[in-house]
């Protein structure tokens, strides 16, 4: 028992700080390009991406498969193997982390678009609520509240635990010394919520 103790904390002591030496060294020399942590929805939509890169890069491979498979049931493993060794070859020589970084970067690039398809998903909504109110003779909504909403909208999706509109107000200069009202967790948080 005691023979043991000493060699824990030398484990833990100085050989782990310069293995964290080593560690954060690996660490730094990561080819990611994209360092930030996302949300476990947004790696989800990475690693779809991910998903349709390399089926597409095997797409034939894959395609010789199931035409192999399309009219067997048991006899699958035995006549299409060279198909499906084919097809798995080609899927593990393309799945490597490059091609997850490269997908990665794709979901990067697609923030801008997502923006935008966001931005005319929440106009649409407005147009038709405007619409109902005005078709229904209710009283039109509170000019702060939309003014609110069209702000939260231009805001960027949070990537790495931050928002892009603190990050912004933080650097310009130009925020207004208040904390913006809490939003919901989800879409469709109702209006009670808010005051």
């Amino acid at each position: 028992m005691a023979a043991q103790q000493p060699s824990i904390p030398s484990a833990g002591g100085s050989g782990s700080s310069r293995d964290d030496g080593v560690t954060k060294d690996e660490n730094l020399a990561m080819p990611s390009r994209n360092p930030l942590p996302l949300s476990a929805s947004q790696e989800a939509q990475v690693r779809e991406l991910f998903n349709q890169r390399v089926r597409h890069l095997c797409a034939d491979e894959i395609k010789a498969f199931a035409d192999c498979a399309r009219t067997r049931t048991f006899t699958i493993p035995f006549a299409c193997r060279d198909a499906s060794r084919a097809m798995n070859g080609c899927m593990l020589r393309h799945a490597t982390p490059a091609e997850h970084d490269r997908a990665r970067e794709q979901w990067f690039a697609q923030r801008q678009q997502r923006a935008r398809e966001r931005e005319r998903k929440e106009r649409r909504k407005h147009e038709q609520e405007a619409f109902h109110r005005e078709w229904w003779g209710l009283p039109p909504r509170d000019p702060d509240e939309v003014r609110r909403e069209v702000e939260r909208l231009r805001g960027e999706e949070r990537v790495g635990g931050r928002t892009g509109t603190r990050t912004r107000a933080a650097g310009t200069g130009t925020g207004t010394g208040t904390r913006p009202p809490p939003q919901g967790g989800g879409e469709g948080g109702g209006e009670d919520g808010k005051r």
